[in-house]
């Protein structure tokens, strides 16, 4: 994950190693303004960083409404540069709250994923701490200053180097890089307090169980492809007991772990999961098959065209996210066109500066690369409307590998349900 040469935040080099994987592909959000101030003025004679006030934006309009509490890992994100850990031509997006492709097929995570798995890791000044997947360095970054020391592991050998160059720029000295198979763990250098992994096995890999200390802790998300689950996982008795945070979407683990995955998605057949919301909320709150959850709640409505729930967004804030996500796997040589929508119900709807900026459902495109290579939506309305089916045919750029699709507001104002999603491959 990330930091950044404009602020030299702690003294030293690091030494990089291994990892399989750095994190999720998101939907853009544009941040607004915020008021709390988190980064360190510029002492008298030194350059004002021109990031800082980004920073406020995302912790007050992404992290905080999204229930980020944790103070020091509010203050590590509003101190760490990300734009550092981004290639030069994503500079401008460093502060969105999106995945942004680094290469390699790989994503640095968005800021909130970071902060949540940051968060639910609870570090202690004292902890030593096990990163699978270094990425870009940013996640490293972030938990630098909040432990004694991260060992972390980067499976892509050139990514590692150029990750390992660049923490030792900046000199997080108690980063200490390896370039290998996460799966396997670094034994050498176990026991370790707490295990973050950011990329999705489909099991917990047993060196990992091993490796983490008794009553240790792990944030590691497991699952299917485009199907996982965030867990927080405490190991009793040499067994992980496991609770479930989030329903999300990591780049698979390679190595090992994608050797013995049995199940593998069809891009052929794309298929979207859960698309009229009927199925039983997770901790009363999480949509199954959905993830990335802003601003929306499952609710009953009497007038629901497929089942009894719906989804529903308000918002009287555009700079807040507000969204839903789910990805697929779609091979764009194979599925030429799609037919995209969905019902929807609105309330009071003021849309924003562009249609796009309005109740949607939409899609984005990504490549082999994890590059975004297109985007389609349905949407536009504003108003008052009774349950009404919206839907488009779009065709599918040829490069196309996997997607995502997204319900929300997306920088509108008002209420807006929607129900029985519409998704069909033609």
């Amino acid at each position: 994950m990330g930091s950044s040469r404009g602020l030299l935040l702690f003294s030293t080099p690091c030494r990089l190693t291994n990892r399989p994987i750095v994190t999720a592909l998101l939907l853009l959000i544009m941040l607004g303004s915020g008021s709390q101030k988190w980064s360190t003025p510029p002492a008298h004679g030194q350059q004002r960083d021109p990031f800082a006030i980004e920073r406020e934006r995302l912790i007050q309009n992404v992290l905080i409404p999204g229930g980020i509490k944790d103070q020091r890992v509010l203050e590590s994100i509003g101190k760490t540069p990300r734009h550092e850990f981004v290639p030069p031509e994503y500079i401008r997006q460093a502060y969105m709250d999106i995945a942004i492709a680094i290469g390699e097929s790989q994503t640095i995570s968005s800021p909130y994923i970071v902060a949540l798995m940051t968060e639910a890791l609870q570090p202690k000044p004292t902890d030593r701490v096990l990163e699978i997947g270094t990425g870009s360095g940013y996640q490293a970054a972030v938990l630098s200053p909040l432990v004694k020391d991260v060992y972390t592991i980067e499976i892509v050998e050139d990514l590692g180097e150029r990750t390992t160059a660049l923490l030792d720029e900046l000199g997080y000295a108690n980063v200490h890089c390896l370039i290998g198979d996460g799966f396997k763990g670094w034994k050498e250098h176990a026991p370790f307090d707490k295990i973050i992994v950011t990329c999705s096995p489909a099991n917990v890999p047993e060196p990992l169980r091993d490796q983490l200390k008794e009553g240790g802790l792990m944030v590691i998300p497991v699952g299917e492809r485009y199907q996982q689950m965030l867990y927080l996982m405490r190991k009793k008795d040499g067994k992980l007991e496991k609770e479930a945070l989030t329903p999300t979407l990591f780049v698979p683990m390679t190595g090992d772990a994608e050797k013995s995955r049995k199940v593998q998605p069809d891009p052929s057949r794309p298929v979207l999961l859960n698309t009229s919301f009927e199925e039983p909320l997770i901790r009363n709150f999480h949509i199954p098959g959905w993830y990335y959850q802003f601003g929306c709640i499952q609710v009953e409505d009497p007038e629901a065209p497929d089942g009894k729930s719906v989804l529903e967004f308000n918002s009287n804030d555009p700079n807040l996210p507000n969204h839903l996500l789910q990805g697929v796997a779609i091979d764009g040589r194979r599925v030429r066109k799609i037919k995209l929508g969905g019902w929807m119900k609105l309330n009071d709807v003021k849309v924003g500066r562009d249609k796009e900026k309005s109740p949607s459902i939409a899609i984005q495109y990504f490549d082999a690369n994890r590059n975004r290579i297109g985007y389609n939506y349905v949407g536009g309305f504003k108003g008052n409307r009774n349950w009404k089916l919206e839907e488009k045919i779009f065709t599918v750029p040829p490069d196309t590998r996997e997607a995502i699709i997204s319900i929300g507001l997306f920088g509108a104002e008002g209420s807006a349900r929607f129900d029985k999603i519409v998704f069909e491959p033609m």
